[in-house]
């Protein structure tokens, strides 16, 4: 009966995965369409992101795939290059969102509205909420340290969308331009956490900006 919840508990785990894979496409596609179609960069910053996170979440997909094979084994090559990849576009993704953002600050660039930018980060905001509580529920039920990581690293996603949904709020109610911009610095300075992280765990440590570091 135990090892029969436990593999329940496995595959919860596994589809966790493939639907933060799933989500995070369709949000990638609709906040960079969307993005481009208002002219707003933080959106679009956000949808690069969502697109790098499906990189990721490939990975974690394979990770949570061995862990059930093997419950003891160490992360083999495909999750060391998945967080390699995934790193570098990360810092990527920062560096252009961050030269774009001086630009658009520079020349006072105004987005045509950030309306989808509230919608899609409220809506992004409460899929990440519930995918965090369901992923600390299962790596507590598995005793899984590397599943919980994973869902104290999902609380990045939180933040981000967070983010896009303030800076977006607040430009549909002031219009001041530079609001936008400030956004998609921020998108730029989370795309570099998390770069910095995907190489920190490259290396071996389980390490997030919202939970502690660990070999």
């Amino acid at each position: 009966m135990e090892n029969e919840t436990q593999l329940q508990n496995y595959k919860l785990a596994l589809w966790l995965s493939f639907i933060t894979i799933g989500y995070n496409v369709i949000e990638g596609l609709l906040s960079v369409i969307f993005g481009m179609e208002d002219e707003t960069l933080a959106l679009f910053g956000f949808g690069l992101d969502s697109f790098v996170e499906v990189i990721s979440g490939i990975g974690v997909a394979h990770m949570v795939w061995r862990i059930q094979k093997q419950p003891n084994s160490n992360r083999d090559q495909f999750e060391i290059t998945a967080l390699k990849i995934t790193g570098s576009s990360f810092y990527l993704l920062a560096l252009g969102i961050g030269l774009s953002s001086g630009i658009s600050i520079f020349t006072g660039h105004r987005p045509e509205t950030t309306i989808w930018g509230v919608i899609i980060g409220g809506v992004s905001i409460l899929s990440m909420w519930i995918l965090i509580q369901y992923k600390i529920k299962v790596g507590k039920a598995l005793h899984s340290s590397a599943i919980l990581a994973d869902a104290n690293c999902t609380k990045t996603c939180l933040y981000l969308s967070a983010l896009i949904l303030v800076s977006s709020i607040f430009y549909e109610i002031t219009g001041i331009g530079y609001i936008d911009s400030v956004g998609s610095l921020g998108v730029a300075y989370f795309a570099f956490t998390e770069g910095r992280e995907s190489f920190d765990k490259a290396k071996g440590k389980t390490c997030c900006s919202s939970c502690s570091c660990s070999v």
